[in-house]
């Protein structure tokens, strides 16, 4: 059985991403979420809708022995599985000005998206380079790339998240494993609700905000064999705002 796995996978860009996958690909889903087990149920059934097989995996990212101890109870009780595809899409904001910035809010973000991506991968990894094949996903953010007012902490977990993209796409890629990256802009989903939508697709050139199933249709092609020879890049896919 191989299988996809998807770290906060219950909701937004996440959950479109499993819904994809499962349309597109053979791969077994699986659905990480941290608290809102209502929304990754959700999410199984519209993967089971569309099809295929799918289950629920829940662990905190930024926790280690939780991920460590989950996937490996997840392992033993699938000892034929292999974990093909990574996607390290778990991410929280914490918006606000730098200089007011608890160091909380500072921590929280840049541990869910970093500490989310080592413990995920690394746990994961060496699997994918004795079966000389993988295909990890990083979701990273237009924030991550060009910066974001106001958005110091987000901005820096994801342009981090880039440059391990980048670093960790040489060292795997003799063993047939992609490493690449997607830079969403502002996408219609749970965290982006508080936004002035009619305000901010101002400075969008094609005048919108982009849906989830579009940054999933990117991230399907990633993964497929069709992208083999894409590999340390970052993608951007946010209406031509960082062009």
């Amino acid at each position: 059985m191989k299988c996809a796995l998807i770290t906060g996978g219950s909701r937004g860009i996440g959950k479109a991403i499993c819904i994809q996958l499962a349309k597109d690909t053979n791969y077994h889903i699986l659905i990480n979420y941290n608290s809102n087990e209502v929304a990754a149920k959700d999410t199984l059934l519209e993967v089971e809708a569309a099809g295929k097989t799918a289950e629920i995996i829940q662990f905190n990212v930024d926790d280690y022995e939780d991920v460590k101890t989950k996937l490996d109870l997840w392992q033993e009780n699938n000892k034929e599985a292999v974990i093909e595809v990574i996607i390290n899409n778990a991410g929280i904001t914490r918006d606000g000005l730098f200089m007011w910035m608890p160091q909380k809010d500072w921590k929280d973000v840049i541990n869910t998206s970093l500490d989310g991506f080592y413990n995920v991968t690394n746990h994961l990894i060496q699997k994918l380079l004795r079966n000389r094949y993988g295909r990890i996903v990083n979701i990273a953010s237009v924030s991550g790339v060009k910066g974001t007012a106001g958005q110091t902490n987000y901005s820096a977990a994801k342009g981090a998240m880039v440059g391990v993209t980048k670093a960790l796409a040489q060292e795997v890629a003799k063993r047939n494993i992609t490493v690449n990256a997607v830079a969403p802009g502002f996408i219609k989903t749970d965290m982006t609700n508080e936004l002035d939508e009619n305000e901010l697709k101002k400075l969008i050139p094609v005048n919108r905000f982009g849906e989830a199933e579009e940054v999933a249709h990117l991230v399907s092609f990633l993964v497929s064999k069709k992208a083999s020879y894409i590999t340390g890049e970052v993608i951007n896919i946010n209406g031509g705002i960082y062009s």
